[in-house]
């Protein structure tokens, strides 16, 4: 299993995949406000038995770094401190206009986009890394 982080400020996505199957489905949105995101993490890394941990790298479409950067790495870094099973980082541009897109045609109402949306993100992301790494 590898576990898919779309790292946000206020929320952050995961989603799971089967090494198997290599397909990646949406998991859970974690509230930052609500608890630190790290032992949250840890924990679904050993529930699912996770062999990796990929997170989101929001570079800017021009490909240039920013705030939302220098958060996801300081997420990466405590991450790399806390697991003890690799975590990489991986190019998440236009995840989460994506995962928008894609709830918006299921006919989801703005209430129900809103509270899965970056877990859609996250698997998204993970899907593209699957898919690059097959």
């Amino acid at each position: 299993m590898i576990i898919g982080i779309d790292p946000g400020a206020v929320r952050i996505g995961v989603a799971i995949a089967d090494m198997e199957t290599r397909f990646a489905r949406p998991l859970e949105v974690i509230d930052v406000d609500a608890q630190d995101p790290v032992p949250r993490i840890a924990l679904l890394v050993e529930e699912h038995s996770a062999e990796r941990v990929v997170v989101g790298r929001p570079l800017h479409l021009s490909g240039e770094t920013g705030s939302a950067v220098e958060n996801s790495a300081r997420l990466v870094d405590a991450l790399r401190e806390e697991l003890t099973v690799p975590v990489e980082e991986w190019d998440e541009r236009l995840t989460t206009v994506i995962a928008e897109q894609g709830l918006r045609a299921a006919g989801a109402r703005a209430k129900g986009r809103r509270s899965v949306r970056d877990a859609v993100a996250a698997q998204v992301m993970l899907q593209s890394y699957l898919d690059a790494n097959a």
